[in-house]
């Protein structure tokens, strides 16, 4: 997986995806989903690192069918507000 931490005015941003989704785009109907490398490019990261990134985050996008599994396993995100959009998985955390 590829984690990229931003800090802002708001807190962490993270962004994690699968290494295979950087650059492709996503579309279904109305919904499109870019991967760009500027945004989510950096660095391959194990799985307890993007937990660690995600434990820590105030906000997250998290895109590939990997990255999300991981999110759901450790209660990041759940199942049901995940979005599948043309072949690969979606989904957004804000801690408030």
């Amino acid at each position: 997986m590829i984690v990229n931490e931003r800090d802002t005015d708001e807190g962490l941003l993270v962004s994690v995806c699968d290494p295979e989704v950087v650059g492709e785009t996503f579309e279904d109907g109305p919904v499109s989903l870019t991967v760009d490398e500027e945004f989510y490019g950096g660095d391959a990261a194990s799985e307890d690192e993007v937990v660690d990134s995600l434990a820590r985050c105030s906000v997250a996008n998290i895109v590939g069918t990997e990255s999300v599994a991981l999110a759901i396993e450790h209660g990041f995100v759940d199942e049901e507000n995940v979005l599948d959009v043309d072949g690969t998985r979606h989904a957004q955390l804000l801690w408030l």
